[in-house]
């Protein structure tokens, strides 16, 4: 066991005015299963990349481990994975890698196929897998869920669980839960540590605030009742000095003294209340304002949307899904279930009207409008002016819903490009509640999401229950909003009970 010590850390990007760290302390040790949690935009993979010396900050890090990034960078993907492995590991063996693979369900095959084959999913596991291999290295993990689906996060997670030593950056409750012994957060004002799952960590958060709104809410009241008996004893005082003029030289000096007594009664009240409003400020400073969104779908002329029946759908001569079908009525919240690469996006995509290969019938309402949210973000660039103006929508509500998302109002002056991952969903999200429509299809939406916002959409679409046909690998954000499920080739059932 050894200690990570951070002190007095302050960074800011350059060019930039605005402190991304300012004056950070706190210790890890490098035996503990860490997960770290935070907004998007709050510095999660920027601290990473400040352990493993990519920028230049000032204050102190010291440690006693080498520190090892994840997703490590691959120059030559048509190398075999085996390669690669020795490339990451150098002093490993064998027989070290086939254990590690083994418990991630990985067949020992792999090593010798071209990286560049493999899945996202396999590809995200044989990194982990090689994450381990070295000695004395505390590991830096960012969000290896993103490519995972809810099976390969469920194995990972019961991986993760079963070593030590690292920093784990996911926006995956469950999946957090699974793995992690204590949390790391970054919060609008510090860095808080605590022992303990994502789950004790948001329960304990959730008290704290909860007492912080009833203190600020009770020193409110004290404040308010404090003001108005000052007011009224300055005045009280006032009026009895006055009443000095024409009395005799006894009666002035009683009077006088009886003023005099009054004030300081009054400037005792006003110090009692410098003091509350002092505590008052000291609250509420940590507290995520997450707003409730709003959405306003258009209603149908009818109670099916859409339908398929026996789809299949083709990328050449390959053949990615076999027979789908299910409908889509009015109210129904549906959500696509299956392994990566079992055809789910492609379906999404065809019901949203792009040219793809497909046999059986897809049969969608007339005048039916969709919106659609798409996995990839990687074109979103330029303002968000702009970007609203291009989609047709109203620009004042388009930036209202991402502050509420945790937008900062310097970050909507920013270009896309400079957004992180999970802000940039955040806009493609924020476009879809804009758009005039009638059916939702979301692919995937939580990708790099943080928790907070997760909970702010669940919130939205528990309330105001918009149709809506979605992919996502977010078992608990699935089990809330999912009124049914389509697994390809089981066809529609109701979801499971929680």
């Amino acid at each position: 066991m050894s200690l990570i010590n951070i002190s007095d850390l302050t960074f800011a990007y350059e060019g930039s005015y605005d402190n991304i760290f300012e004056n950070v302390n706190f210790q890890i040790d490098t035996n503990w299963k860490l997960g770290f949690t935070g907004r998007n935009g709050r510095g999660k993979t920027t601290f990473l990349n400040l352990l493993i010396g990519k920028y230049e900050y000032s204050g102190t890090i010291s440690a006693n481990v080498n520190f090892q990034y994840f997703p490590q960078h691959v120059l030559d993907k048509t190398a075999t994975t085996g390669t690669i492995a020795r490339q990451i590991a150098p002093l490993h063996q064998d027989w070290q890698l086939m254990r590690e693979l083994s418990l991630l369900g990985i067949a020992e095959d792999v090593l010798s196929r071209p990286f560049a084959t493999l899945s996202n999913g396999e590809q995200t596991k044989v990194l982990l897998a090689m994450l381990f291999l070295n000695d004395n290295h505390f590991l830096l993990i960012d969000e290896p869920t993103n490519h995972l689906d809810i099976a390969g996060r469920e194995v990972v997670s019961h991986y993760l669980n079963s070593k030590t030593g690292f920093i784990l950056v996911s926006h995956d409750r469950a999946f957090l839960d699974g793995c992690i012994d204590h949390t790391l957060s970054i919060n609008k004002t510090n860095i808080d540590v605590q022992s303990g799952n994502f789950s004790s960590w948001l329960a304990n958060k959730q008290r704290q605030d909860n007492f912080e709104i009833a203190e600020n809410e009770k020193l409110k009241k004290d404040i308010k009742r404090l003001q108005k008996t000052a007011r009224e004893k300055a005045e009280w005082s006032d009026k009895v000095e006055a009443s000095k003029i024409g009395q005799g030289i006894y009666d002035r000096g009683y009077v006088g003294h009886k003023a005099a007594k009054m004030m300081k009664h009054s400037k005792s009240l006003e110090n009692r209340m410098n003091q509350a409003v002092e505590e008052k400020s000291k609250l509420l400073k940590n507290i995520d304002h997450a707003s409730a969104l709003k959405i306003a779908q258009m209603p149908y002329h009818k109670q099916r949307y859409l339908s398929l029946r026996d789809v299949s759908i083709f990328y050449g001569d390959k053949k990615v899904c076999d027979n789908i079908g299910f409908d889509i009525n009015r109210g129904d919240r549906v959500a696509l279930r299956g392994s990566n690469g079992s055809g789910k996006s492609s379906i999404l995509k065809l019901i949203c009207g792009q040219p793809i290969a497909h046999t059986g019938e897809l049969s969608i309402g007339s005048g039916l409008q969709i919106s659609y949210v798409q996995q990839d973000t990687s074109f979103l660039s330029g303002n968000l002016t702009d970007f609203a103006r291009q989609s047709n929508i109203d620009e004042s509500l388009f930036k209202a819903i991402l502050r509420k998302l945790d937008f900062s109002r310097i970050q909507l002056e920013k270009d896309m490009c400079d957004f992180s991952g999970g802000q940039k969903k955040k806009v493609l999200i924020a476009r879809s509640l804009c758009e005039k429509s009638h059916l939702l299809i979301w692919d995937e939406p939580l990708n790099f999401i943080d928790v907070l916002s997760r909970m702010q959409i669940e919130e939205l679409l528990l309330q105001y229950k918009p149709t809506i046909l979605f992919v996502e690998h977010d078992n608990v954000f699935c089990k809330k909003i999912a009124t049914k499920f389509s697994r390809f080739l089981s066809g529609i059932f109701p979801p499971p009970q929680t």
